[in-house]
């Protein structure tokens, strides 16, 4: 028995070094994310996967909560590879940045907010808003900017025709909201159908289906480090694309047991709502190509909103070198 006990202990330890060995030969990636979003399932369920450890990559996954504060950190060195709006890689291009940060990958393809009113209203009209008082999100933020244009397709200006709050901390509004501020909001899930669920308010409209494909949420880092770690950012690449087809072709169930442990306050029931509502109206990038009629689209967002400090051509800050070589 001691014989067997030994040879299994010497077992077990030659393989706990194998282990070692291997996950050491990872490379880390220090990735910041804006949020921590359903909107995000296909770089969850890439995580837990496997599929960034199978490209030889760690991933070290931080919540910045905010876009100021992701892009700072990835512009000090906090982070190797921000997930934020790709408007920010223009304002950070705008202020004559030595090294600008670089749109690789797309995430998501709409935008993911959603128009939520007080009262439940069969047939809501975009002049139903008129007189309200809405909570707003950040100027100059991409919720604020999308919902500003996709108020303005549909005859309503923000400025006049509302009484626009935009002065609550982003992770402030569904609290604000629900404390009894605003007639109607404009929020991310899961807290739209939460409410949903609690009668706190409903779901009238989705921003994401009336504003077209937009770079919404993208994968940026400095252009010193794609050009210095061209091959990690492609095997990152490699493994996100995986997540996103994985996300596209896998039953609904199925992501949300994937990207549960990443969503410890929200229910199973509630993130297969959400993965329903984001993958019917085509939220979730199939790839990481970021085309250049989405980034213009970006653009004219953020001119009808009057957030655009200058025209940026699409080669300048979009790299799709490495997508078109994995999607290859």
């Amino acid at each position: 028995m001691k014989k067997i006990f030994a040879s299994l202990l010497f077992s077990l330890l030659i393989a706990s070094l194998f282990i070692g060995c291997s996950s050491s030969n990872n490379e880390k990636v220090k990735v910041a994310e804006v949020t921590r979003s359903i909107f995000y399932a296909p770089l969850y369920a890439a995580i837990s996967n496997g599929f960034f450890e199978e490209e030889g990559i760690d991933i070290d996954l931080t919540t910045t909560w905010g876009g100021d504060n992701t892009m700072t950190t990835l512009l000090s060195g906090g982070a190797d590879i921000a997930l934020v709006g790709a408007e920010t890689s223009i304002y950070v291009y705008a202020q004559q940045a030595d090294d600008p940060a670089i749109n690789f990958a797309k995430l998501t393809a709409t935008d993911g907010t959603f128009l939520v009113s007080r009262e439940k209203m069969e047939n809501f009209e975009w002049d139903d808003l008129k007189g309200s008082t809405f909570l707003g999100q950040r100027r100059g933020g991409m919720p604020q900017m999308v919902g500003e244009h996709v108020l303005k397709l549909n005859g309503i200006d923000p400025h006049r025709d509302l009484n626009l709050i935009q002065n609550i901390d982003f992770g402030n509004i569904p609290s604000a909201f629900a404390s009894g501020t605003g007639d109607f909001v404009q929020l991310f899930e899961p807290q739209a159908t939460m409410f949903e669920q609690e009668g706190i308010g409903h779901v009238v409209r989705s921003f994401g289906s009336e504003s077209g494909t937009v770079p919404y949420t993208v994968f940026m880092a400095k252009k010193s480090f794609i050009n210095k770690n061209e091959e990690t950012i492609e095997q990152f690449t490699r493994a996100l694309y995986r997540g996103q087809q994985w996300v596209q072709n896998q039953p609904i169930e199925e992501v949300a047991e994937a990207i549960m442990p990443y969503f410890d306050d929200t229910t199973l029931d509630i993130i297969e709502q959400v993965i329903d509502r984001y993958k019917s109206q085509g939220s979730y990038a199939p790839t990481p190509l970021l085309s250049e009629e989405a980034w213009n689209n970006l653009q004219d967002i953020m001119d009808n909103a009057g957030e655009l400090p200058q025209r940026v051509n699409y080669g300048e800050l979009v790299n799709t070198t490495i997508a078109n070589r994995v999607l290859q």
